[in-house]
């Protein structure tokens, strides 16, 4: 079941999020920077404020299974863009379609607002991320297709166009 979700499910966003960024972090960056004391707290500090937010176009939604949340997206404008600035499943959830309805459930709140494209970051090496979101029409942003180690992509809502290729190592 997709749902918003509300401050009661912070802590289990947290490990989400945590566990699911260890699986594509690990082995490219020190173990610190994404699941560090430091970074544990700024990831809570940040759920939190996400999970308090109330601005038009913005929302935060769960996935739950058997009463606890399993998965996790968040969106917002950034500079004027909807942004998909989250989307984690719990690595013991993958591969159940969890994911896909979370995505659904963004895409369709963004179609009721009129929501013409969207963008997203995601890290280079994650390659299986890449895979899922080609696969839901996500393609390389052509005017900032990279910022750093993560690639840009784009999303024309409501367009189910074949996407562009992403680029290979």
């Amino acid at each position: 079941m997709i749902r918003p979700a509300t401050p009661a499910d912070l802590d289990a966003i947290t490990v989400v999020h945590a566990e699911a960024r260890a699986t594509y972090y690990r082995g490219h960056l020190p173990d610190e920077e994404f699941d560090g004391p430091a970074e544990r707290a700024r990831t809570r500090a940040a759920w939190a404020t996400g999970l308090s937010r109330d601005e038009p176009g913005a929302a935060v939604l769960c996935a739950e299974h058997d009463g606890r949340p399993v998965g996790v997206a968040a969106y917002r404008r950034v500079d004027g863009v909807m942004t998909l600035t989250q989307l984690h499943v719990a690595p013991a959830h993958w591969r159940r379609g969890i994911g896909a309805a979370l995505h659904e459930a963004c895409v369709a709140a963004w179609r009721r607002d009129g929501v013409g494209t969207a963008r997203l970051e995601v890290f280079e090496p994650n390659k299986r991320a890449q895979a899922f979101y080609a696969a839901h029409g996500w393609y390389p942003d052509p005017d900032t297709p990279r910022d750093g180690t993560h690639l840009i992509l784009r999303l024309a809502v409501g367009r189910t166009a074949k996407p562009a290729p992403l680029p290979q190592e």
